[in-house]
């Protein structure tokens, strides 16, 4: 049986990458523990157009959202085999917030980098920050997705930080050897490669080698 996924959406520019993130895992069948920050709520307003009080796990209207970026129907097609649980941000109680609880790993997409700090220095505010916490010292699979840029000395240490801890950044850095045609090609790159450090099965981009890449 698959284990969980735990997915942290924080306040950095992105929102499209956790919404498609989401998406994808429930299309998977994956039951998905959702977090979604303070921040990232505004985020998701300004780029995406969705209303603080929006269901975070209303699907339909996540993917209507993503059409600004070039999908269409036929990119959600297949059906929502999994599910979402949502968890208050403040709740450091949640069953995620426990090493008992076991997952198959966690993601924090998009990773702010006041999140990445709290992560690197084991601070433990709000439920993010407890979850990431957990992943690490259970050895699981986290993954941090920043997307800033530049990048100062001290976010670089802070992620050196965390992948000496054992978790994994990967940052929201497309590639282009796959020719992408739209800025859904882009956000599935980054997408498609936090579910192969999750092993999740998805085939979302043309990978390197394959029939018609560059």
């Amino acid at each position: 049986m698959n284990r969980p996924v735990v997915v942290a959406v924080t306040g950095a520019s992105g929102a499209g990458y956790a919404v498609r993130l989401l998406d994808v895992l429930v299309r998977a069948g994956r039951t998905v523990d959702l977090i979604t920050s303070t921040a990232a709520v505004q985020v998701r307003r300004e780029e995406l157009g969705l209303e603080p009080g929006a269901d975070p796990a209303d699907l339909p209207t996540l993917r209507e959202s993503l059409k600004k970026y070039g999908y269409t129907d036929d990119a959600f097609a297949g059906g929502d085999a999994g599910e979402v649980r949502v968890h208050d941000l403040r709740n450091v109680g949640a069953s995620i917030a426990s090493g008992s609880y076991r997952t198959a790993g966690m993601a924090v997409c998009p990773c702010s980098t006041g999140t990445l700090a709290a992560v690197a220095t084991g601070l433990t505010t709000n439920l993010v920050h407890r979850a990431a916490a957990v992943h690490l010292k259970e050895r699981r699979k986290l993954i941090v997705v920043p997307r800033e840029t530049p990048l100062g000395t001290i976010q670089l240490a802070n992620m050196k930080t965390i992948a000496d801890a054992g978790g994994v950044v990967l940052p929201a850095m497309p590639g282009f050897y796959h020719e992408p045609r739209s800025m859904a090609d882009l956000i599935d790159f980054v997408v498609g490669r936090v579910c192969d450090q999750l092993e999740v099965d998805v085939e979302l981009i043309t990978r390197w080698g394959e029939a018609g890449s560059a």
